[in-house]
């Protein structure tokens, strides 16, 4: 039989999701006002009418649900309390007869105690991993246990990203512990270097688009002719921009020999999906067709049989004034994005007497930038002369131009290139045994996205053409 912990856990669960359904509707309903709104129509349409009217009959029946789920959950918090009365007077008696000591069994301590799951205890997530299948597999009542103080701790101190996890009660989706995903976003990060130096927001909790609205008529100002004389009106207008929320996943089916005998089996799964997730993501932002950077920047070609360091060099400096008289004041050039390739091709370079790129302290003040000597996707790769830091990322393509063996360099300002994530994405993993005929269990990492780098035109420069072929490095 279930703990009261527990049933009070599953029903706080439901609860969150006949909220999640009764906002879903309203909102719906917001969306179809604002539509008609934005296009000028006095009148709904009958689809229109039909959809409303669907979302409020949703809306009341949720309101119903809630109404009954906050009826049971009120009994369950009374009956807990009174089994939490009779535990600690019982606790007291025995201790000290007749003596009455404080109850702090009443005090909730989340953040004082030791977390379930912790870097001290399970450094690589392996405990976690293996309650979740464990429980999954064999219903182990002590991987039970241990999940579900995980999840009560997670809807103390993060209930906003919990209530997304749609029956978490029943072990469908969990959350994975912060300090996991905190160490793989680093680990992680490596795959995905440039997501890691764009804008980053909270992704909102309900819908499948994000609205961003753009100025495409702006106000004006002018010289007023003469004293009491009309001044200068011009009406602004904006145009709705609209990004979709994109879903990333992976799965993996493992036997339960490699789960029962195997050393280190989930462990080594976990990572790889999580590594998996972050290349896909980097990918997708700038390789995405119409949406990705690659799509969206404006191309300055570069064509060039003899291309040097100092001549790409100049490339850049001039998709750097490009992108600032795109910009103006709203935002300054910052990167530039390019594969590891070519920068080490630049860093091959030499001048007449010196490096054109050198590391702090071993070089002369002559050279065209910085050398940070960071590792891959660890930070910002070096820094050139003109102030641009230098992003490195492998997911940039190298089989471009007519020749297959062209690159591309990116440069960009940060401040328009917003991504939205959880801020611990991924959060969710579920793991299932679809296939117990054949003794196979599955494991899924899922999360959710939005980005864009279109709210101005030009924002981003991309540098192509032939004189960006395979370098040809110092002695080669």
């Amino acid at each position: 039989m279930p703990t009261m912990e527990e049933l009070i856990l599953s029903i706080e669960v439901e609860r969150d999701q006949a909220l999640k359904r009764r906002d879903r509707a309203i909102a719906e309903v917001k969306t179809i006002l604002a539509t008609a709104r934005n296009d000028g129509r006095a009148n709904l349409t009958e689809e229109e009418d039909a959809d409303v009217k669907s979302a409020f009959e949703k809306r009341d029946i949720a309101a119903r649900d809630l109404t009954g789920i906050e009826s049971k959950l009120a009994n369950a918090r009374k009956a807990k309390a009174m089994e939490d009365d009779v535990e600690v007077a019982l606790h007291e008696r025995g201790a000290n007869p007749g003596v009455e000591r404080p109850k702090y069994d009443r005090v909730a301590r989340v953040g004082a105690e030791e977390r379930t799951y912790h870097k001290g205890r399970d450094r690589d997530g392996t405990l976690f991993l293996t309650d979740v299948v464990r429980r999954q597999m064999y219903g182990d009542l002590e991987s039970e246990q241990r999940i579900l103080r995980h999840m009560q701790e997670e809807r103390v101190e993060r209930p906003q990203y919990l209530t997304r996890a749609a029956g978490t009660g029943a072990f469908a989706g969990l959350t994975v512990p912060q300090y996991l995903t905190e160490m793989y976003a680093p680990a992680v990060a490596a795959l995905r270097p440039f997501a890691n130096v764009c804008t980053h927001h909270d992704l909102p909790p309900d819908g499948m688009t994000i609205n961003i609205s753009r100025i495409t008529t702006a106000t004006s100002a002018a010289l007023q002719a003469s004293e009491n004389s009309a001044v200068s009106e011009t009406n602004i207008d904006d145009t709705l921009l609209t990004e979709n929320v994109q879903t990333i996943a992976g799965q993996q089916t493992l036997s339960r020999q490699a789960l029962d005998r195997g050393t280190g089996v989930d462990g080594v799964v976990m990572d790889d999906l999580f590594r998996r997730y972050a290349t896909t993501l980097d990918n997708t932002l700038i390789l995405q067709a119409t949406t990705g950077l690659k799509g969206v920047a404006t191309t300055q070609t570069y064509t060039d049989a003899s291309p040097t360091t100092p001549k790409i060099y100049g490339q850049i400096v001039q998709a750097m004034s490009t992108v600032e008289t795109n910009l103006l004041a709203w935002a300054q050039p910052d990167i530039a994005i390019m594969h590891p390739r070519r920068w080490y091709g630049m860093l091959s370079a030499v001048g007449p007497n010196w490096p054109m790129i050198f590391t702090p302290g071993s070089g002369p003040v002559q050279a065209t930038g910085v050398n940070q000597g960071i590792a891959y996707a660890a930070g910002i790769r070096g820094t050139l002369a003109c102030g641009l830091s230098v992003v490195v990322d492998a997911n940039l393509e190298t089989n471009l131009g007519a020749g297959t063996n062209q690159d591309q360099i990116y440069v960009t300002a940060t401040r328009e290139c917003h991504l939205w994530e959880s801020p611990d994405a991924p959060v969710f993993i579920r793991a299932e045994q679809p296939a117990a005929a054949s003794l196979g269990v599955l494991l899924v990492l899922y999360g959710y996205f939005a980005y864009t780098f279109r709210r101005f035109t030009g924002s981003a420069i991309k540098i192509d053409g032939t004189g960006l072929i395979t370098p040809t490095f110092s002695g080669s």
